[in-house]
């Protein structure tokens, strides 16, 4: 007893309350984005919804890649003079300056087409996850504006960190040649080289991080409000600051899940694809043993080459659909981590995921 005659109590650890009433933890958040992938994979299961949401997660990256896939034409039985036909292709190009202008457009045109598609397809995914079905036609056509934002805004500050980049180099190098003309230590160039490769490297991550937060949690919140990114951007920075050490768990623990789900996928690719390379070999070489046995020989004419580029074809085929297959599951999941936790911050956003959640998960 103390002094007032009073029984002490026990010393007991009472956690802190979080700051808002509802309001999900990174760890606390995977497990209804273990749910709700379920729920939409799998409950039930739709042929279907596989197809379309492989075909989307390919556009997003889904996929691993692996070293299971490492033969090349040097392992066929034949001699296709790779080294000889790629300098031939260059020679030519060489020759006709509009086939460099040609090569160059139709390069930069395909790159500009792929990364739209992600950004409109990013949307896509977003409004899969949240309504738990998948209309990829309706979805494109009423999400195309907010993704023709997204493209803008991705292309704007990319483009800009490379011009930055790019005038910081040329600066550095015509510093470094005139340094070496006026006899400075070597010492000071390796240091200058080594200081742009760790920027260099730096900047990289920040951009990576910056586009993965952009995709988890800013791009919901657009879908919701049907608010501009640089809007969307404000609300997670606002958050962002008034919890700083719980938005900087979720990048840690988003990319620790993030290579836990490309070591599975890899686990799983690397059997399949290693059976699918032997099996295109085994293939490859029993054509060319049938050949020889009726006194034939493979030899590369336009017959020969259009049989050999419709087979490759189907080859990449199967391969990306392989790797869109087994990487979908992981991309949704993902897509549904970065959702239920910043929707259990903005109002707007959790109303729309608890609208189409199940009748007995409503509070």
């Amino acid at each position: 007893m103390d002094a007032a005659g009073r029984i002490p109590q026990p010393l007991r650890f009472v956690p802190t309350r979080r700051p808002e009433a509802g309001v999900l933890s990174p760890i606390e958040s995977l497990s209804p984005a273990w749910n709700e992938t379920l729920r939409l994979l799998f409950r039930p299961f739709i042929a279907r919804r596989w197809i379309a949401l492989s075909v989307v997660c390919l556009f997003l990256g889904g996929g691993t890649s692996t070293a299971a896939f490492q033969w090349g034409f040097a392992a066929l039985p034949i001699d296709i003079h790779a080294p000889e036909l790629l300098f031939r292709i260059r020679l030519v190009i060489a020759q006709h300056l509009s086939l460099i202008v040609l090569a160059v457009v139709l390069s930069l045109g395909l790159v500009l087409g792929l990364v739209y598609a992600r950004c409109v397809l990013r949307f896509v995914l977003v409004d899969a996850v949240i309504n738990q079905d998948l209309a990829v036609g309706a979805a494109w056509k009423s999400l195309k504006s907010s993704g023709r934002s997204y493209f803008l805004w991705l292309l704007g500050a990319v483009g800009a960190i490379l011009a930055i980049v790019c005038g910081v180099m040329i600066v550095s190098f015509r510093y470094l040649s005139r340094a070496g003309a006026a006899g400075h230590p070597a010492w000071v160039a390796s240091l200058l080289l080594v200081t742009e490769l760790v920027a260099v490297v730096f900047i990289g991550m920040l951009v990576a991080i910056t586009i993965t937060l952009t995709d988890d949690l800013v791009v919901p919140l657009m879908y919701a409000g049907r608010i501009s990114l640089p809007a969307a951007w404000g609300i997670v920075w606002r958050i962002s600051r008034r919890d700083p050490g719980t938005f900087l768990f979720y990048i840690v623990l988003r990319f620790a899940v993030s290579m836990g789900i490309s070591i599975a996928a890899l686990f799983v690719l690397f059997p399949i694809l290693m059976g699918l390379s032997s099996g295109a070999l085994v293939t490859a070489a029993l054509v060319i043993l049938a050949l020889r046995t009726v006194g034939l020989a493979w030899a590369w004419n336009p017959l020969t080459i259009f049989l050999g580029v419709v087979a490759l074809g189907l080859l990449t085929a199967v391969l990306f659909a392989l790797l869109s297959v087994v990487g979908m599951p992981g991309q949704v999941y993902l897509q549904n981590y970065g959702v239920r936790f910043i929707a259990s911050r903005v109002p707007s956003l959790e109303a729309l995921c608890r609208a189409s959640a199940p009748w007995d998960r409503r509070r």
